[in-house]
């Protein structure tokens, strides 16, 4: 059971990364619910004047990512999982 938590762990770092490139491109959740994807898509056209807009989703999204891997990395170690 406790390598299926692992790799749960990291298939949710997996799938924010997807979800969100899907909506950047316009494939996934549709504009009026809020996705990291959307918002960082909107920020494009006035990257140069605002670029806050794109960049701090986009500095989420890498920072949740590393985050859900980093936990699973130590949960795999504490737990002892030999791979």
């Amino acid at each position: 059971l406790t390598p299926v938590i692992v790799a749960a762990t990291l298939k949710v770092g997996e799938v924010i990364l997807l979800e969100s490139a899907l909506s950047f491109l316009g494939l996934g959740v549709q504009p009026p619910t809020p996705s990291w994807g959307n918002i960082i898509n909107d920020g494009r056209d006035v990257l140069l004047r605002a670029w806050w807009i794109a960049t701090f989703p986009g500095l989420f999204i890498v920072t949740t990512v590393m985050s859900f891997n980093l936990l699973s990395e130590g949960m795999r170690k504490s737990l002892n999982i030999n791979e």
